[in-house]
């Protein structure tokens, strides 16, 4: 038995389209931040007992499609490394399930590092993020802590694909403000699946995408919290236009979502450095500098935000947390 933590992390260059469906090979690079208060913590035990895997989310019996999801995960590790045992798998996230805050990222990044430590195997942090890409593709970043860079790789050789941490002191904060706390409609799978398939914007993402990974990464080398401020919301909203223009249209914005960016925007404009990104899903991530608790206070006053996660720079996944969910 083993327990592990991973932390979600935030694309502040999106992850939106792959090349290989099976595989979760990407299109185009992505970067994140991996955040200390959003996190899975996941406990995997191989009983022989089982006659197949059983998931516990949150404290309740997980949905079939979910669990099966876990089982087809937790068959590559048994096909690569040659034992039969069925698991049981409890997990528990501290933020909410499915609502486009990246809870497929953490909770991935954790029953990896659970599954594999359960059974013996101490594979690389390289080797952890390839596997755990195949669970959900941005799970590949959540292995790391602070900045992570996830590799495309090339043609569809699947080790050539996995994220990688970025040496960088960028002081920041990261609000993540909830306006809805339900499970989105369209989940990100199947959102970005149809944009491929029939936005004709979709087209120009790729190299959109990695002109802009490009230009942040040397922002965040010389310390340009500005840069990289108008670069995460530039990407984010050229994500959401292919989307917008999918058919049938791939809408996660509610609402509230625009009025929360108007209020960015003019926090922005009254002397308040604050930027926004918005992933699949209504709710809006904000970039400040550490310590900004002016600007942070700001943030929570909008009628619409339900609840508001100030986050720091995040670890890496890791073993046995100290006070674990589960």
């Amino acid at each position: 038995m083993s327990i592990a933590r991973a932390h979600s992390n935030i694309a502040l260059i999106k992850y939106w389209g792959k090349r290989h469906e099976v595989l979760k090979l990407p299109t185009n690079g992505s970067l994140s931040l991996t955040l200390d208060a959003l996190y899975t913590d996941t406990r995997v035990s191989y009983r022989a007992d089982l006659t197949q895997d059983q998931l516990v989310l949150n404290g309740a019996p997980a949905p079939e499609a979910m669990r099966l999801r876990v089982s087809r995960f937790l068959d590559l590790l048994r096909q690569t490394h040659g034992y039969s045992a069925y698991a049981e798998v409890v997990s528990a996230n501290s933020f909410p399930t499915g609502a486009g805050l990246a809870s497929s990222a953490s909770a991935f990044a954790a029953l990896t590092l659970a599954a594999t430590a359960a059974a013996g195997l101490q594979l690389s942090p390289r080797q952890l993020s390839q596997l755990a890409r195949q669970g959900s593709g941005s799970a590949c970043r959540s292995i790391f802590g602070g900045f992570a860079e996830w590799l495309p790789g090339t043609a569809d050789a699947d080790a050539s694909s996995y994220a990688e941490g970025l040496k960088t002191e960028l002081p920041v904060w990261m609000a993540v403000l909830v306006l809805n706390q339900g499970h989105k409609a369209t989940g990100s799978g199947d959102g970005m699946a149809r944009t491929v398939a029939t936005s004709p914007l979709y087209s120009v993402w790729p190299a959109t995408a990695s002109a802009d990974l490009q230009a942040l990464k040397a922002a965040l080398a010389a310390g340009d919290l500005a840069a990289v401020g108008e670069l995460m919301e530039h990407n984010a909203l050229a994500m959401h236009a292919t989307a917008l223009a999918a058919r049938p249209p791939v809408i996660y914005w509610q609402p509230e979502t625009l009025a929360l960016i108007q209020h960015v925007q003019q926090l922005r404009s009254a002397g308040h450095a604050c930027w926004f990104t918005i992933d699949a899903g209504p709710n809006i991530k904000v970039l400040l500098p550490a310590g900004a608790e002016a600007t942070l206070q700001a943030l929570r006053s909008h009628p619409a935000v339900q609840q508001v996660f100030c986050c720091s720079t995040g670890p890496a996944a890791h073993l046995n947390p100290a006070e674990p969910l589960v």
